[in-house]
């Protein structure tokens, strides 16, 4: 059975941008503060490393009740247990992934266009990641900022839960909701925070209230 989609305040790690801590501490305070998903990504991290780090998460993520999330590597998400993946556009095409990890696990896919967001809901999708909404410096190779506006275009095309990713923090993630999304993906607002438990409490404040 699908874990069920909670995709409210959604953390994406990075190792380059904790300062120094452990991503398992990071996500533990994260998860205190609200967080209802988790998404290991460490593309620049050797993959004995990225298991390491992710079957921390695993027990971190599995007595919390939080969603665990492998990006692009599926047989790391196989290995860990995850609850699912999520590719982009130029990661293992989505039905791919679809078939590799079954029925049982969420499959989540990077959406910049209509166009897209359609292959990929065709192709078996349990949610949209967005973006980049708002320039960010996480991700190099996000793409020309797009603007909330282009979450409503998506939200009308595609019956699909929607993410919103990319220069969120406590100050725009509200709008980010209003323009259609039912989260918003985040890195270094709370990667980078001096207090990340408070900093995940004050963007979960913030997701609430513009859902009214």
């Amino acid at each position: 059975m699908r874990p069920e989609l909670k995709l409210g305040l959604y953390l994406v790690t990075d190792e380059q941008l904790s300062r120094g801590r452990e991503t398992a501490e990071i996500v533990r305070a994260a998860i205190r503060g609200g967080v209802d998903a988790v998404q290991l990504r460490g593309k620049d991290l050797p993959i004995r490393e990225q298991l390491a780090i992710g079957r921390a998460l695993r027990t971190i993520t599995r007595e919390a009740g939080v969603l665990l999330i492998v990006n692009d590597r599926v047989d790391l998400a196989l290995a860990l247990d995850a609850d699912g993946v999520h590719v982009g556009q130029d990661d293992l095409p989505a039905e791919v992934a679809r078939q590799l990890v079954g029925a049982g696990r969420i499959v989540g896919v990077s959406a910049a266009t209509i166009a897209e967001a359609r292959a990929a809901r065709d192709a078996g999708a349990d949610y949209l990641g967005v973006g980049a909404i708002y320039g960010t410096a996480t991700k190099p190779d996000a793409g020309t900022p797009t603007g909330p506006a282009l979450l409503g275009l998506i939200a009308g095309a595609v019956e699909l839960p929607l993410v919103g990713i990319g220069g969120i923090g406590v100050t725009n993630a509200a709008e980010v909701i209003a323009a259609g999304a039912a989260g918003v993906a985040v890195v270094s607002a709370i990667v980078a925070a001096d207090d990340p438990e408070r900093a995940a409490r004050d963007l979960k404040r913030r997701i609430a209230s513009a859902h009214g």
